[in-house]
């Protein structure tokens, strides 16, 4: 990223210190306007409470569940995580201020959305929570008029079902790079 007041401070002598305050500002409006500012959305369903808040997201519980129970992300790197929560917009499911459940999204918000990593944990399944998630995520108001929805799974075909999705219609069309090891080491 282009940091303008480093740039023009090269250029301009001190003198031109009002000129680099307008820089700075325009560094700020810069870095605004390169992240999403998204709406945080909040939901309640009797004792769990659903967020888009990230602050709230509990690092610790969705790597441990990543990396160890998930049959796809297996060995995971924190790191890793870390970045992909930054980089996405992030739904947790939480009872009381313990996190239960997690889904994030990858998007450009006009066009495509990809649906990963979603979970909730077996303590807490069967309360329809996986349902109560997919419909705050498919009813996003930052996620409405896309073109393409999509999503990997290898056990919950019919929880999807319900939400839109359907088996590829082409996929002799569809084309991947994949590493199955890549988190191994």
């Amino acid at each position: 990223m282009i940091n303008f007041e480093i740039f023009y401070a090269e250029i301009f002598p001190p003198r031109h210190r009002k000129f680099t305050q307008t820089i700075s500002l325009w560094n700020t409006i810069f870095r605004m306007n390169r992240k999403k500012i998204m709406q945080i959305l909040t939901r309640t369903q009797g004792a769990y409470t659903l967020s888009t808040d990230s602050q709230k997201l509990d690092i610790n519980t969705i790597h441990h569940f990543l990396a160890h129970d998930s049959y796809w992300a297996r060995h995971i790197p924190r790191e890793t995580v870390e970045r992909a929560i930054k980089n996405s917009l992030n739904f947790g499911v939480y009872h009381g201020n313990s996190q239960v459940g997690y889904a994030r999204i990858i998007s450009d918000y006009a066009t495509i959305a990809y649906l990963g990593d979603v979970f909730i944990l077996p303590e807490h399944r069967g309360q329809a929570l996986s349902k109560w998630l997919m419909e705050s995520i498919k009813s996003h108001p930052q996620l409405q008029g896309l073109r393409r929805w999509i999503l990997l799974t290898a056990d919950a075909h019919e929880l999807y079902k319900a939400y839109g999705w359907t088996a590829l219609a082409t996929p002799d069309r569809w084309m991947e790079c994949h590493n199955p090891k890549v988190y191994q080491g």
